[in-house]
C-alpha cells in the first residue's frame, strides 16, 4: 500500500512554502494553500500575478476568505480597485445580489452573497476574478454570475494555482497536482 504524500514545496519568486495536504471529498489529498497568516508568501504571489491581470481590467472581484489577502495585495501593487463578495449575508447589506455556488470542489455547498452597494461598482466595469486556487471553476462561475448580475463584465479568471481541468480559461501562476492520492 502506497501512503500518500503529507506535503507539498511550491516556490514562488524566491519564496518556497512546504504546504500540507488535506482530504478533500473525493479527491483524495490536495494541497492545501494558505495565504491569511503568512504575507511573505501572499506578497510573493501577488508581486508575479501583478504582470498577469488582463488588460482592461477595470476591478477585481475576489470571495472571502483565503484570496482577500492575495487581492488586497493584488490591488496595492495594480491600483486596480476590489470588491469582496461574502459567504454570509451580513445585517449591514442593503439589497444584496445572492449566488449559489454550483459545485464545490471540498464538498462544502455555499451561497456567495454581494452588498448592493458593492455591486453598484461593478457595473459597466471590466472585471478579473481573483481566487486563490481554482479546481472545477464552480466558485469562480458563481463569482462571474455576481459579475454578470451586477451589470459589469468578466475580462477574466487569475488564480495563483491552478488544480485539475477548470471549466474556463483561467490564467494562474502555477499548476498543482489535482489529487496526491
Amino acid at each position: 500500500m502506497t501512503t500518500a504524500p503529507q506535503e507539498l514545496t511550491v516556490t514562488i519568486g524566491d519564496v518556497s512554502r512546504t504546504l500540507p495536504t488535506v482530504r478533500a471529498g473525493g479527491m483524495g489529498r490536495v494541497p492545501l494553500v494558505e495565504f491569511i497568516g503568512d504575507s511573505e508568501f501572499t506578497k510573493a504571489v501577488a508581486q508575479e500575478m501583478v504582470a498577469l491581470i488582463p488588460a482592461g481590467t477595470e476591478v477585481l472581484l475576489t470571495v472571502v476568505t483565503n484570496a482577500l489577502p492575495l487581492t488586497h495585495e493584488l490591488s496595492d501593487r495594480s491600483g486596480l480597485p476590489y470588491v469582496c463578495a461574502r459567504k454570509k449575508r451580513r445585517t449591514y447589506m442593503q439589497n444584496p445580489i445572492i449566488q449559489d455556488v454550483p459545485s464545490m470542489t471540498l464538498g462544502v455547498a455555499e451561497t456567495l452573497w454581494l452588498d448592493g452597494p458593492h455591486a453598484d461598482r461593478l457595473k459597466g466595469k471590466r472585471v478579473t476574478v481573483v481566487q486563490d486556487v481554482v479546481a472545477s471553476g464552480g466558485t469562480a462561475q458563481a463569482l462571474a454570475r455576481l459579475v454578470e448580475r451586477a451589470g459589469g463584465t468578466v475580462s477574466g479568471y487569475l488564480a495563483a494555482f491552478r488544480q485539475g481541468a477548470p471549466t474556463m480559461d483561467v490564467i494562474a501562476l502555477q499548476d498543482l497536482p489535482r489529487t496526491l492520492s
